[in-house]
């Protein structure tokens, strides 16, 4: 069991705390692994009736649901061939889909910094509860990585093309507005997240309203502040292609356009492309199609064979270098230019390294 996963029964719901405080709960292969051993006890226990997940911070048991994946781990495995960073996404995709797939109610308290991996143990929840606090988003294009944890699902069912335009900005958005783009379900006030979790030991189960009444007591309505450029997302996100959508917004000079065109440039261009064909594929996939996709994306990120590159040289390795160690905010991404990416160096990124018998997530159904 994990140092960074406190776990405890109260009448008939499991409750999960994270714990990592001082890296905002960033999943790390303990965790990962603590989370699952815990959800498959509870889930064959009879007197489990929900669970319940939340993350702390320094100033108390909410503020911190989950920043991602331990990104600083991801560098140091990469340089030095360690294979736990094999196991930490096979066994990170196996957990979001165990959760996507739990038979019991799993209700996330999605407060403060939801990001990443965080969006990878919440999206799969039967109940996914957000606050005023919630800053949301799926940066990883920022690293020269992809949306991954289910990313290409869950972000290709989100209405339009708010899919695509997450993946490739990165953008971060609220709890109001998750809720408007079905990324959650129930805005709760912050100052009653407290109340909300301890009253859930003391439902009736036996009720088959038990959770949507409680989540009625404690949801507030609110209005989404960050719709307003829907319009602007389905026409310039619904081009054929990367560069056909940088050309369109860099021939406008509309305040919306420049700041999205601009965060764009700044990414990887070789991961845009990826990325934007990863939420297309993603929307015709199941769930389980979808995360063995992203299981092959992830490896061919850090072990590009077709373009000769692994390790330092990765894409992803550089990215975070760039972010996270030297912090520099100046990658030197390859290719340099979107412009410069051609199909060759895209199509082998979808090609599994696996035969279908051998794939390490072979067992989703």
């Amino acid at each position: 069991m994990s140092e960074w996963v406190n776990s405890e029964v109260k009448g008939n719901v499991g409750f999960i705390t994270l714990t990592r405080t001082k890296a905002l709960n960033a999943l790390n292969l303990d965790m990962v692994r603590s989370l699952t051993q815990t959800l498959l006890v509870w889930k064959d226990d009879a007197s489990i009736a929900a669970v319940a997940i939340r993350g702390s911070n320094k100033n108390g048991n909410f503020g911190a649901f989950c920043a991602g994946g331990d990104i600083r781990f991801f560098h140091q495995a990469a340089l030095a061939g360690n294979p736990e960073l094999e196991d930490f996404f096979t066994e990170e995709y196996a957990l979001n889909y165990l959760i996507h797939t739990y038979p019991k109610p799993y209700i996330a308290f999605m407060d403060g910094i939801v990001m990443g991996g965080g969006m990878g143990i919440s999206q799969g929840a039967s109940h996914r509860l957000v606050t005023h606090q919630t800053r949301m988003a799926m940066p990883e294009t920022n690293i020269g990585l992809f949306p991954d944890v289910g990313g290409g699902y869950f972000l290709s069912r989100c209405p339009g093309r708010i899919g695509e335009w997450l993946a490739l900005t990165g953008e971060v958005i609220d709890g109001p507005t998750a809720v408007a783009w079905r990324l959650a379900d129930a805005v709760v006030g912050s100052s009653q997240l407290e109340d909300a979790w301890r009253a859930l030991s003391n439902l009736d189960f036996s009720r088959s309203d038990a959770i949507s009444s409680w989540i009625a007591i404690y949801s507030i309505a609110t209005k989404a502040d960050s719709t307003s450029a829907i319009a602007k997302i389905d026409h310039y996100f619904s081009l054929e292609s990367v560069a056909a959508i940088v050309n369109a917004l860099e021939r406008s000079s509309e305040v919306w356009e420049v700041g999205t065109v601009g965060a764009l440039r700044k990414r990887s261009p070789l991961m845009l492309h990826v990325v934007l064909e990863q939420v297309r594929r993603g929307r015709k996939l199941t769930l389980a199609d979808d995360l063995r996709m992203e299981r092959d994306l992830v490896r061919h990120c850090f072990a590009t064979v077709h373009l000769g590159r692994s390790g330092i040289s990765s894409e992803t390795v550089e990215g975070i270098r760039a972010l996270a160690i030297d912090k520099d905010q100046s990658p030197r991404w390859s290719p340099a230019r979107i412009e410069e990416v051609t199909g060759e160096m895209v199509e082998p990124f979808f090609a599994s390294p696996w035969p279908a018998h051998a794939h390490p997530l072979a067992h989703l159904k």
